[in-house]
């Protein structure tokens, strides 16, 4: 069942994400870890054993622009990282490292310089 949803949460995301906001948000995921600039993995769970998690997004035509990644945990925002776009394609992330106690649902919401949503993600911590 975990399998099956982790492949319809990762189809409606980048169905969004390829849909909505072609041109702004081309790419996001929860990683492991960023290797020469890239994610090394998809995160949809992952367990309460590993405390860091990281958020990357790849830009595209917001050279110029803000943008946030605002880390939410239920329904309070625990962390919030603005990034300047210094180009036509982008990549950036930001990190959160987890307390055992925080588990549940962590959303992800990318916020451009008005503060208006691109795109939200979740992933589950257990």
């Amino acid at each position: 069942m975990n399998k099956i949803f982790s492949v319809i949460l990762i189809f409606i995301t980048t169905f969004l994400t390829s849909q909505a906001w072609a041109g702004e948000v081309s790419r996001a995921q929860f990683t492991t870890k960023i290797q020469d600039r890239e994610p090394v993995d998809i995160i949809v769970t992952l367990s309460t054993d590993q405390t860091q998690v990281s958020y990357f997004s790849e830009l595209n035509d917001l050279s110029g622009k803000k943008i946030t990644h605002q880390w939410i945990y239920k329904d309070k925002v625990m962390f919030e990282k603005m990034f300047q776009v210094g180009g036509a394609r982008w990549r950036v992330w930001s990190s959160k490292t987890l307390q055992p106690g925080w588990t549940g649902q962590w959303t992800v919401i990318t916020l451009d310089e008005d503060r208006t949503p691109l795109l939200k993600q979740i992933f589950e911590y257990r």
